[in-house]
Order: C-alpha cells, then sequence, then structure tokens
C-alpha cells in the first residue's frame, strides 16, 4: 500500500508528523513557501518512507517507538537526545536515535529516505544473547560500523524501494516478506548493536539431530507462509544461533537456503500444473517470494536443470 501527503500549509504538516511519528513540537523558521511531501510505502511489517520538506524547522520530538534509518538525499539535519548525537549531509546513512528515547533536530530543505521498523521485528532475525538471559534488541551507535556497510545499506534499500516498494510485488506476502527481512538483515549489518553472532556453548550442545527435524517439519509444513528465522528457531525451540549452527552442522546449508529450497519445489509444481495461457512464471515466483526473475530462473535451473518457462510450456 502506498500513502502520498502533500502539504504547503505548516499546520497541516504538522499535523501529519504528529499522526505518523506521534508527539511533537514543531516550530519553523523564515517566511518563504513551504512545502511538505511524505510518501510511504508498505513492505510486508516494515515501511518505506521518502519525506521532502522545503523549510527550516526544528523538532522536539516525543520517543516515536520505532527505528527510523535511511539516508540524507538532500538538505541537511541534525539530531540530539541523551543517548547521542549527528549532523547529517548529502550521501550520508543514518540512524535517529533510539524508540524509547526523546529527540530534537534541526532540519534543513532535508529530503530522506528511510526504512520504519517495529523493535520486535529485529528480534526476528537476530539474538541478542544466550536464550535464558536474552536482551532486548538495542542499536548501541548512529553511524555505520563502516564505508562497506554504509554501502550495503544503500544498496539493499534500493532494490528494496525500487522492486517491491509500490509495486505489485508488494501485494504478495512471502515476497514482501523476504524484502522487508532482507531489509531488516542489513540493518543489523550496517549498525552496531547487541546482537550475538558467536554461538554459545548452549547453542553448540542444542543444535543436534532432533533440532533439525523439529526445524525441517515447521518449514516443510509453512513454506506457504510468510515466516522469519525466528519463527523456525521458536518452533525447534532453540535460538536463532542454534537454529543456523543445526543446519551447517548437519545438512551443510543454511535454514534460508532450506526454505528457498522447499518453495522452489512448490513453484515447480505450480508450473507444472499450470496452464501456460493462463499463468506466467513471475506469478509463479512472485507467489513463492522471488522479487528477481533472473535470481529465481537461476535457482530453478540449477536443482531442476532447466528454465522454469520450460517447466511451464511442457503441457
Amino acid at each position: 500500500m502506498t500513502t502520498l501527503f502533500e502539504t504547503t500549509d505548516v499546520d497541516a504538516a504538522h499535523q501529519m508528523l504528529v499522526s505518523t511519528y506521534g508527539a511533537m513540537r514543531f516550530t519553523v523558521s523564515g517566511e518563504r513557501r513551504h512545502r511538505c511531501r511524505v510518501a510511504r510505502h508498505a513492505v510486508g511489517p516494515l515501511e518505506l518512507h521518502h519525506n521532502t520538506f522545503t523549510m527550516r524547522f526544528h523538532v522536539d520530538a516525543d520517543p516515536i517507538g520505532v527505528v527510523t534509518m535511511g539516508r540524507v538525499i538532500g538538505g541537511s539535519f541534525s539530531y540530539r537526545s541523551h543517548a547521542g548525537e549527528s549532523d547529517n549531509e548529502p550521501g550520508d546513512i543514518f540512524l535517529l536515535s533510539q524508540p524509547d528515547v526523546p529527540y530534537q533536530s534541526i532540519n534543513i530543505d532535508v529530503d530522506l529516505e528511510f526504512a520504519v521498523i517495529d523493535p520486535p521485528l529485529l528480534a526476528q532475525v537476530a539474538d541478542t544473547g544466550p536464550a535464558h538471559s536474552a536482551l532486548p534488541f538495542r542499536f548501541t551507535g548512529f553511524h555505520p560500523v563502516s564505508a562497506q556497510a554504509a554501502r550495503l545499506w544503500g544498496t539493499t534499500y534500493d532494490y528494496v524501494r525500487d522492486h517491491v516498494a509500490g509495486t505489485q510485488a508488494a501485494r504478495e506476502p512471502l515476497l514482501a516478506g523476504n524484502a522487508a527481512r532482507l531489509l531488516l538483515a542489513t540493518a543489523l549489518a550496517t549498525f552496531p548493536s547487541n546482537v550475538s553472532h558467536e554461538p554459545t556453548i548452549e547453542d553448540r550442545h542444542d543444535a543436534h539431530p532432533v533440532t533439525l527435524r523439529r526445524a525441517v517439519a515447521f518449514i516443510d509444513a509453512n513454506a506457504h507462509r510468510d515466516i522469519s528465522p525466528g519463527d523456525v528457531a521458536s518452533a525447534a525451540h532453540v535460538t536463532i544461533r542454534t537454529l543456523q549452527l543445526a543446519f551447517r552442522r548437519h545438512l551443510d546449508t543454511t535454514p534460508g537456503a532450506y526454505l528457498r529450497r522447499v518453495r522452489l519445489e512448490h513453484a515447480h509444481r505450480d508450473l507444472l500444473d499450470a496452464d501456460p495461457a493462463a499463468t506466467t512464471v513471475g506469478a509463479v515466483a512472485s507467489r513463492w517470494g522471488f522479487a528477481s526473475h533472473s535470481r529465481f530462473t537461476a535457482h530453478y535451473h540449477a536443482v531442476f536443470g532447466q528454465a522454469p518457462s520450460e517447466t511451464l510450456r511442457r503441457q
């Protein structure tokens, strides 16, 4: 779903910002004509926003309850809170405060693209410690860990924006869910956080064949649903790290790669059963969570030895 708001009325802009991002004090300076444009695109459980403000304004905001991160396209903005501070110019990749911390910002003709993420979503793709003592997920810094990480965020965001957000693909639950989790995983790789990456002693002990069987059974039964690594780990009664270790140890693969293979099998059966005059390879690929036609074709050919279009035409 796409939502677009545009106005030259400062009061209307303030009201829209409050309804979208929570309580804030909004002060505009200067006498020139003001313009506000906010475009919002739903991608599975998160949103991508593109906000353009032709004005200079100051914000004093209450905690917004969500994580926002993205890129400055034009203008500049700075923010301050007791959790940290940052000055941002065109090209900078930013993380805006913490979801439970009030902040202040100064914005000058700013043009921003960013993701809006509910914090619990990040726990679906990463662990913060052993299962018995895991902490709430939290980013620990407001700048990318490296220039390479910043480029990765930009590339991934562009891919999700251009191939999923605002397109027919966003209406396919598996495809939108995959795109959202790709962006979540990229966020974890881009900004410092309290995520624990190395398996613990508990993880190594629990990565046994029983864990694998539980996980495989859950994936096999639920591949048609938008499931996350956290969902699979919960079904297997282990952490996400344990889940990953079990798949590496016993199948020499990852949970994501196994899920992709199961969905390829479903896509294969759909193509065999489909009427070539009534369906397309792209429609089947989207239904099973593949946004890129070329990547779907490559994965499909590697497994079945032929292009999906060949399978569809075998009637």
